[in-house]
Order: C-alpha cells, then sequence, then structure tokens
C-alpha cells in the first residue's frame, strides 16, 4: 500500500504507476502481453498470430514494452525471443482479462 506521508515519493510512485497503464493500455500491447502470459516466450511472428497487425507494428509495440522494462528479449540465432519480466504487470493483465 502507499505510504502517503511523504508526498514527493509517493508522487513519484505514482507517476511511475501511471506510465506503466499508460504503456500497457493498448489493444495491441495487451494482446501481446496476453500471448507472452499464455506462451511464456515467444517470437514476433507468433506474436504477430495474436492481432492483425503488420509485423512491423508488432515489433514497434513490443519495442516500447521492452523500453518500458516489462518485456526481456534474447537472440536465439536469428530470432528474438520475447518474454514478461515485469511480474507486476504480468498480474495486473491477468486481473483486468478474467
Amino acid at each position: 500500500m502507499i505510504d502517503f506521508s511523504d508526498k514527493l515519493k509517493t508522487k513519484k510512485l505514482l507517476a511511475e504507476k501511471a506510465e506503466m497503464f499508460k504503456t500497457i493500455a493498448h489493444p495491441v500491447r495487451l494482446c501481446i502481453l496476453v500471448t507472452l502470459i499464455r506462451e511464456e516466450e515467444s517470437n514476433v511472428t507468433d506474436i504477430q498470430g495474436c492481432i492483425d497487425v503488420p509485423q512491423p507494428t508488432v515489433s514497434q509495440h513490443l519495442a516500447k514494452l521492452k523500453a518500458a522494462g516489462i518485456l526481456s528479449a534474447e537472440r536465439n540465432g536469428t530470432e528474438i525471443i520475447y518474454k514478461i519480466k515485469n511480474e507486476e504487470v504480468k498480474h495486473i493483465v491477468e486481473e483486468i482479462l478474467q
């Protein structure tokens, strides 16, 4: 729970959480996250099957999620394997999409 006695710390924490929500609050990014929750890890080609958008669009959304610290990416030969590394986001998505 948030400790509201330290206003500066509270403001910073709430700004971070709001930014996280903004990052995941997009249908393509939610679909990516749901796919990664279900599959645990996947590449861009498999993730693209989640929603009907071009591969470059999926790659842009993956990059945003990775930059926000929500996903990790690991090269495996010529492909990149994505995983959710932020457990808080994983739990939030699981809760809102029950």
